[in-house]
């Protein structure tokens, strides 16, 4: 039943009911699991702006699910959810700069985007935060003063 007003509401273009529906495909909970349609109302969630959608999209493109392995679509997914303030997002962002996935490894924005992510609530950003033992204590500050600056400007330039 809530596969039947998901997609009467998607089909109308309700964002809320398209992650709703995108989600339902991707787990397969109310329909058979299915990748590619979960991309499908993933994407058009996603391109109203909805945070949580773009943060669907990000994991499906970071993990080859319903479209090609791609990191630097994920990272770019990811950072639009992670500026709307999306902690989930913000995590797996700085999971991408630590790991070098679809950007440059870089430690300082790693740490930032945990920071930032922690500051959100998200437990596991704040045992990511522990992983500082590749950076410096001049790294750790870098970090540190970028993420209040990208709170402060509210994620524009971040």
């Amino acid at each position: 039943t809530a596969v039947k007003w998901y997609r009467l509401a998607a089909k109308q273009g309700n964002a809320i009911a398209q992650v709703g529906l995108g989600v339902m495909y991707a787990i397969g909970k109310g329909v058979p699991q299915n990748d590619k349609a979960a991309v499908k109302w993933y994407k058009l969630a996603a391109k109203q702006g909805h945070a949580d959608a773009q943060f669907g999209l990000g994991v499906m493109y970071e993990n080859g699910k319903g479209v090609p392995q791609d990191d630097k679509t994920a990272v770019k997914w990811y950072k639009l959810a992670a500026k709307q303030g999306y902690a989930p997002a913000q995590r797996y962002l700085g999971n991408m700069y630590y790991n070098g996935l679809g950007v440059l490894q870089d430690y300082v924005y790693a740490h930032m985007w945990w920071n930032i992510a922690a500051l959100s609530g998200d437990k596991v950003a704040s045992k990511n935060i522990e992983r500082a033992g590749k950076m410096t204590p001049a790294d750790l500050s870098a970090a540190q003063k970028l993420a209040r600056e990208c709170i402060r400007k509210k994620y524009k330039g971040c």
